[in-house]
């Protein structure tokens, strides 16, 4: 507890320049004789912090102070520029100011190594500022109306009460409470076509955990790549589910829901797949193929 607050005063004295020790006492539901002890321990440990008495005293750090490994170590600090730099590829205005801020108390530079685009190839950045909409609906609890297109193929008009942004498989989530279908709703970001963020604000609740096993049984599907594959096989595929037979064949052997999804998923890659398990999924993919290929034929 005390480590906590020695560093609430230390980010306190950072923000405000000086404050008296009634006043921190105040803030941190302490004694003043307990603030006084704090200030020997921070001093203690080379914070350079000082109590000056008198009309115009109070509690300061020194001008030129910025923080050092007694509070954060070099890796910590490089850890929260790299986040916020993450941040402001969105072109966030904000969080650009905030980088600058930081990269100045922490006396560091902060190698700009790193660039995230959230937008797909050939959209200028329409996927970025959808993303930015929805994180400042979540952190601001604002409702959101969208239309969405689901798995089925409908389109409707939501909406959702934004709790949390989630990436997971090469694609960015909403978890969402649903006001139209009353429940939890997880929906992907590429297939939001549009939205809107409303003034209408939300008592924040936590996202449940998802038995997903539950709402999607999944089976062993095995599956047989040529070679030239590669690159798809393991942008999609954990190389753990991955194994190569002697003439360069891809063997994979995932668990995967058996629904409309994955028969659409097996089709996409053309004649350069071939079903091993389970040998009756070939006949539902064929017969898909059947009538995608009389649809263009007549």
């Amino acid at each position: 507890m005390q480590e906590s607050r020695l560093f609430k005063i230390v980010y306190h004295l950072l923000d405000k320049g000086r404050a008296t020790a009634p006043e921190l006492a105040e803030k941190f539901e302490v004694s003043p004789r307990t603030i006084y002890r704090d200030i020997d321990a921070l001093s203690g440990a080379g914070i350079p912090v000082y109590a000056e008495a008198g009309r115009n005293g109070g509690i300061h750090l020194m001008n030129d102070f910025v923080l050092d490994r007694a509070v954060l170590s070099e890796e910590e600090k490089q850890e929260i520029l790299t986040a916020l730099q993450s941040i402001n590829s969105t072109k966030n205005i904000g969080s650009s100011q905030t980088l600058q801020k930081l990269s100045a108390i922490f006396n560091i530079n902060s190698e700009d190594w790193l660039e995230v685009d959230f937008s797909r190839w050939g959209n200028k950045g329409t996927d970025n500022e959808k993303f930015e909409l929805l994180k400042s609906a979540v952190i601001h609890q604002k409702c959101v109306k969208i239309t969405y297109a689901n798995s089925y193929g409908t389109i409707s008009e939501r909406i959702v009460q934004p709790l949390k942004m989630s990436y997971r498989s090469m694609a960015w989530y909403l978890k969402a409470y649903c006001t139209k279908k009353q429940d939890y709703r997880i929906f992907k970001l590429t297939r939001i076509i549009d939205l809107e963020v409303l003034t209408d604000s939300f008592c924040k609740s936590s996202f449940p955990e998802l038995d997903e096993t539950s709402s999607r049984a999944c089976n062993k599907i095995v599956l047989r790549f040529p070679k030239q594959m590669s690159y798809r096989v393991y942008d999609e595929f954990d190389r753990t589910q991955v194994g190569k037979k002697e003439n360069g064949d891809l063997i994979v052997s995932a668990e995967m829901p058996e629904d409309e999804w994955l028969i659409g998923y097996l089709l996409s890659f053309g004649t350069q797949v071939e079903i091993i398990e389970p040998a009756y999924l070939t006949d539902v993919v064929a017969e898909q193929a059947k009538k995608i290929y009389e649809k263009y034929t007549l």
